[in-house]
């Protein structure tokens, strides 16, 4: 029987890349967000992958759940979830003492509660049946200090907390958690749209490699087979600009 791929935060960044590489494997794809792209899903669809699209608002609790239902019913089960839903640049902090509660907000609602509700939804049926995997996204602003992410930092430490917690807790379960930290800029990302579009956006002198979002996904790949290892960092040679005194 086929495998299916849960994507949360379809998108044309790393999702695209990770429901490809899955669907070679002969993963069926389910893309899950606020407007799944018809012109993506058609895509896989003619590269001879199984995808279809159900909408839901990640930041919503009842729709993520009414999401992962409608997968089950349609697909039997989820075999390997994939978390990469993230708020746009627009909702960055100018700096660190510039972030107050509503700065927090979407960073919260996407990295933080989100990633939660999917592992409550989907962790017990796959310990049940001792097999399965959690695969999670976060940055390089909390690892890599730049305070005009300041923001995404703070909720990214506290994502990263939770994610290795529920890791060690896991362990034995025959459930495999993992989380790619990712200190690149994703090739077809609506960030590097974003980025290419307004690049003052980017403090000056600051240089962010980018990769395309297929080598990403080849990461999740290997995390799903290797099964070695909590986290991966992809593209963490960026310096960080604040200097501690001794």
């Amino acid at each position: 029987m086929s495998k299916t791929l849960a994507i949360f935060g379809f998108g044309p960044g790393l999702a695209l890349g990770a429901a490809r590489r899955f669907g070679r494997e002969g993963f069926r794809i389910a893309a899950i967000g606020r407007a799944p792209s018809a012109s993506l899903i058609e895509e896989l669809t003619a590269a001879g992958i199984t995808a279809e699209a159900f909408t839901a608002d990640l930041t919503r609790e009842a729709e993520l759940l009414r999401a992962t239902h409608a997968i089950t019913d349609r697909f039997g089960r989820i075999d390997v979830a994939v978390h990469t839903a993230a708020a746009d640049m627009s909702a960055r902090s100018a700096s660190t003492l510039d972030i107050d509660v509503d700065a927090l907000r979407a960073p919260l609602e996407l990295k933080l509660y989100s990633p939660i509700w999917m592992t409550r939804a989907l962790a017990p049926a796959m310990i049940e049946r001792g097999e399965g995997t959690l695969l999670y996204s976060s940055g390089l602003s909390e690892q890599h200090l730049q305070p005009y992410l300041a923001n995404f930092g703070v909720v990214m430490a506290a994502q990263r907390a939770y994610i290795r917690q529920l890791d060690a807790e896991l362990r034995g379960t025959g459930v495999h958690v993992g989380l790619l930290n990712v200190g690149v800029l994703i090739g077809g990302s609506k960030a590097q749209q974003i980025i290419d579009a307004n690049p003052e956006l980017i403090p000056p002198g600051l240089e962010i490699n980018r990769l395309s979002n297929d080598e990403l996904a080849e990461q999740y790949w290997r995390m799903y087979t290797d099964r070695d290892r909590a986290e991966r960092d992809i593209g963490f040679d960026i310096e960080p600009d604040i200097a501690y005194a001794d």
